[in-house]
This record gives C-alpha cells, structure tokens and sequence, in this order.
C-alpha cells in the first residue's frame, strides 16, 4: 500500500520514483550505462538541443570576431533567432498537445485542462501570461547572457575551449553540463523558496499549478536572471562557442519541454520521446518538495523528495504543515 501511486492524476509513471544510479548502493554498472544512454540517445531532448546548438552556430550565429563589440544588428539577429527557436518549441509542443490534443489525454499528468482566464494571471489568462513573460522576459535575458558571453569570448576575457586543442574535453562537456545545470537549479530553487524571494519573485512562475509548454519559462525577470545566469560558469571553465549556445538553449527549451504536462510524445502506441517529468509536475502542485531533478540525489539527502506514492505524499504533507507552522 506503501508504494501505491497517488490518486488525483489522469496518469503517472512507475513508482516509486528513482534517482540516477550513478547515486544508488551498491552500485550497478549496467543500470549507469542505461541512465546515460537513455537520456542522451536516440531521440532525445539533449541530443536534439545539440543539433540545435550547432545549426544555430554554423547558419544562424554572427562570427565571433562580429561581436568583440556591441552593435544592434548581431545582437538583434541572436534576439530573433531566440524569439524563433523558443516559438518552434513552446509553441509547436502547445499546439500539439493543447490546441489540436494529438494525443488526447494519452500520458498527460494533470487531468485538468490549462486555465483560459484567471485574474491572477497578467494579461487574464494562463497561456496569455505564460507567453508574455518567456517572450518578453525569458527571450530578452536569454539574449543578454548569450550576448555578455560571446562578446567575453571575442575579447578574451573567458577562456575558450576548442576541438582541436581538446577534443575529449569538447565532448565531455556536453555531457557536463545538463549535470551542472541539476545541481545549479537545485540550489537557486532552494534560495527562490525563501518566502520573502517566493513572494516576490518565484510565485509569478507557481502562478502556474497545472503546467503547460510556455508556463516553463514564465518566471519573473530576476528569476530569469539567476536561473539563466548558470552560464556565468564559463568566465571560469573553458568553452567553444557552440557549447555557449547549447548550454542557454538547453536551459531554456528545456523548461518549455519539461513543462508540457505530459510525460512524453506518443508515436504508434510508443512513448518515443520522454518530455516532462512527473517530478516536477509534483513540484508544481505540492510546492514544497522536489525542488532539484532526478539526476542529483539533492532531495533525497535533505528531505524533500516525493517518489510519487501514498506513503511519500503523507511525509511531505507533514513536512508542509512544519513550514506553515514555522517550525523547522
């Protein structure tokens, strides 16, 4: 009974949830290997947002020596490009999944429709705020970090990293930094969850109970400055330019992808691409648990990680009732 699922959600995965092996005992190569290649192959986000990365370096970034100094037209195309990719994707997975319902309620978290009005959104609906903020917010401070580091880049004042000098490195920090980015979003969503910062920062984005593709992004401008601003790590860890573009687009794509309320995109009958994460979905209603994701075992090590079951939820609803009684 311990481990049954919870009740309240049109569907969940198995559970209980489990964190990466690389952080189970004993340890179990096999189960290690699986995890890596299951979240790197074939079809997945991060390949996926790799072959973007590179597209948008080779046909749609301007050349690095363009941005040793500041000018509205390369930083403006970097701005469109961003408007354009962020559109594709938020947009494309809305249409999809909300507007045409593809995939009816097939894997789908929330068994509750996306809120058309609300008056605690701004613009009065869910998807009109949603929009406003990841584009007008989101897009702008995305652009901004991506431009502070293409222009650090051009002028040596961050260390570049190239394929021909280190080739292994090159490769391996791909792999890096979507573990980067778990253990970085752990740690800001901590300190976003200290009621002052949780009131007037964070709680623009938990406006959004029931989530959907452009409720990722939809996060007040500080908020996107912190969250995005993990990238920062590359005035002091060497990289190439394209590892720049995949490490700001991953970030924000994935927010869109992860955020879609569906656990993945169902092709003949198959799961054939994973997209959002129950764990999180969790977060998003239950507000005070699984703040980091399951590649860093940072929730299991200090008490706030819901796996998903009846026996978890009770813990976790103790522990809310501590928070909202003051007592730590």
């Amino acid at each position: 009974m311990s481990d049954a699922p919870l009740k309240g959600w049109n569907h969940t995965p198995n559970v209980p949830l489990q964190v990466s092996p690389f952080f189970q005992w004993p340890p179990r190569p096999l189960r290690m290997l699986a995890w890596v290649w299951g979240s790197w192959f074939f079809i997945t986000e991060r390949l996926i947002i790799v072959a973007i990365a590179c597209i948008s370096f080779y046909w749609f970034q301007p050349p690095l020596a363009q941005t040793q100094s500041f000018a509205f037209g390369w930083i403006a195309e970097m701005f469109i490009r961003n408007v354009v990719l962020m559109t594709c994707v938020a947009g494309g997975l809305h249409l999809y999944f909300y507007t045409f319902t593809k995939q009816g309620q097939k894997l789908k978290y929330d068994p509750r429709p996306l809120m058309k009005n609300g008056r605690q959104f701004t613009l009065g609906g869910q998807i009109r705020d949603n929009m406003f903020w990841t584009i007008a917010s989101g897009v702008t401070v995305w652009t901004a970090y991506e431009v502070l580091m293409f222009w650090a880049l051009a002028n040596g004042y961050a260390p570049m990293l190239t394929w021909a000098a280190h080739p292994v490195w090159f490769v391996a920090l791909f792999l890096l930094i979507p573990v980067w980015e778990s253990f970085y979003f752990y740690w800001i969503h901590r300190f976003l969850h200290i009621p002052f910062f949780y009131r007037h920062v964070h709680a623009l984005h938990h406006r959004n109970i029931n989530v959907g593709p452009w409720s990722g992004m939809a996060m007040h401008p500080v908020e996107h400055l912190i969250f995005l601003g993990s990238v920062l790590i590359h005035f002091v860890v060497a990289a190439h330019p394209v590892h720049i573009l995949f490490h700001l687009q991953y970030y924000a794509l994935t927010a869109a992808t992860t955020h879609t309320g569906f656990e993945g995109m169902v092709i003949k009958d198959r799961n054939r691409l994973k997209l959002g994460t129950f764990h999180h979905q969790m977060h998003h209603r239950y507000f005070e648990c699984n703040y980091g994701s399951l590649e860093l075992p940072w929730d299991k090590w200090f008490g706030s990680f819901h796996d998903g079951t009846v026996e978890s939820d009770a813990k976790i609803r103790e522990r809310r009732k501590k928070f909202t009684n003051g007592v730590k």
